[in-house]
């Protein structure tokens, strides 16, 4: 699903990403892990085709990454920063709006479905900017899984989240990487390192 050649990305003679090798199986989960400066989100950014190497290649499903291409964001999902939100539309229709926009069945359902996954339900009718900041952390996560997508890309997800939450969301991770989606995930947490597939360490 992920291939990188010795991928490089340097900005004004700095190293963000020494030269990297990675390859993804399909319905895999990997996670990245590395000392913060390493290179972790850098590559993430450039397997969510925001960013191009330097040097070296990246692939996403034989196609190099482009997140300006909607045939390519419709394949791929990607939580590096906080998604844009609307101020006057609550956190159900903020997710609603979200999976009308990806061509989601039943969207209101679709954000239903996706309150109760997370456990957020007294946050429904509540809007963005009421949120605390571990709240607000399960509503991207929540926005992120509501598209359709065959490869998540999360950024230390597991940040400003209690126990309960982050075990929440390993246990979202596993049931739809078996339902067949790929994850590249960056993170510094032990337990998410467990539930992964394939672990690869980054070192600057």
């Amino acid at each position: 699903m992920i291939t990188a050649e010795q991928a490089t990305v340097i900005l004004d003679g700095i190293t963000l990403l020494p030269p990297t090798d990675l390859d993804v199986a399909r319905g895999t989960v990997c996670v990245l892990r590395g000392r913060n400066g390493s290179g972790k989100t850098t590559l993430l950014s450039l397997v969510a085709g925001r960013r191009r190497p330097t040097d070296g290649t990246v692939h996403v499903a034989q196609d190099h990454p482009d997140d300006r291409s909607r045939r390519f964001r419709t394949r791929v999902a990607a939580l590096l920063d906080p998604p844009p939100t609307a101020r006057d539309l609550t956190i159900r229709e903020q997710l609603a709006l979200i999976a009308l926009t990806w061509g989601v069945a039943e969207a209101d359902a679709a954000a239903d479905r996706e309150i109760a996954r997370w456990g957020i339900e007294e946050l429904a009718a509540r809007f963005p900017h009421e949120l605390s900041s571990g709240q607000r952390r399960l509503f991207h996560l929540a926005a992120t899984w509501i598209r359709p997508a065959e490869l998540v890309i999360l950024d230390e997800p597991e940040q400003r989240l209690d126990d309960e939450r982050r075990h929440r969301l390993i246990a979202n991770i596993d049931e739809r990487r078996r339902a067949g989606t790929t994850f590249l995930i960056a993170s510094h947490d032990d337990d998410v390192e467990r539930a992964a597939d394939r672990v690869v360490r980054i070192a600057a």
